[in-house]
């Protein structure tokens, strides 16, 4: 995909559309830059904190509505997930020949549908695409790009691999990469509480202390 000419028609279609504010577009362009790291695959898995994260959004009824409002007025597929490990799916839409693509109007009867999502055959062979690593070095570049150390993604990769990627020991992982944030959400939930412990073991006193001694 071309994606210069996407995003110059992307942004001719937000222009022409009052619908749409900052929020949106900048959801929007979050996704596009996780679409982007995902190759441009027809379907891929988000995280919502990290595209919150991403698209500076803070709350999370204003996250849902926008979204929401995205896939009511075409400009992609949104298919939520009550699987944390899953993560929801989304499918972004081709506006490289935004020419041949109208955005939709206010009024029900003018509304077409994309072309590019009546591909289905092209979005069946890509379903399964994604759901696991190639290696072990898709995973340490993936964990670069989150700036976290190389050894954390080695630790998940390994676990992972042991255990067949199977989750729970019954659900097969159906998003390495929002399993990975998930595990990189606890592991920085672990450092948190064992600094926390840490400290207040460092507090403890013992009766019998005596303060005639320098700390």
């Amino acid at each position: 995909m071309n994606y210069i000419k996407h995003l110059n028609s992307i942004f001719k279609s937000f222009n022409r559309d009052s619908r749409l504010n900052t929020t949106h577009i900048s959801l929007y362009m979050a996704l596009f830059q996780y679409w982007n790291y995902n190759s441009f695959r027809t379907k891929i898995f988000i995280s919502r904190q990290e595209i919150m994260e991403m698209s500076k959004i803070g709350s999370k009824t204003t996250y849902h509505r926008c979204l929401m409002n995205l896939n009511d007025w075409k400009y992609l597929q949104y298919l939520p997930s009550h699987n944390p490990y899953k993560g929801s799916e989304i499918i972004m839409f081709n506006f490289e020949t935004t020419n041949k693509q109208v955005v939709n109007k206010q009024d029900e009867s003018n509304k077409q549908a994309l072309a590019s999502i009546l591909n289905l055959n092209k979005l069946n062979r890509n379903l399964n695409k994604g759901k696991l690593p190639k290696n072990e070095d898709e995973v340490i570049l993936f964990f670069k790009l989150k700036k976290w150390p190389i050894n954390e993604a080695k630790k998940f990769y390994n676990h992972n691999l042991a255990i067949g990627w199977i989750i729970g020991g019954k659900s097969k992982v159906e998003n390495w990469k929002a399993l990975a944030s998930n595990w990189m959400i606890k592991a920085h939930e672990i450092e948190k509480n064992e600094a926390g412990q840490k400290l207040k073991d460092h507090l403890k006193t013992n009766k019998n202390k005596n303060y005639d001694q320098p700390l």
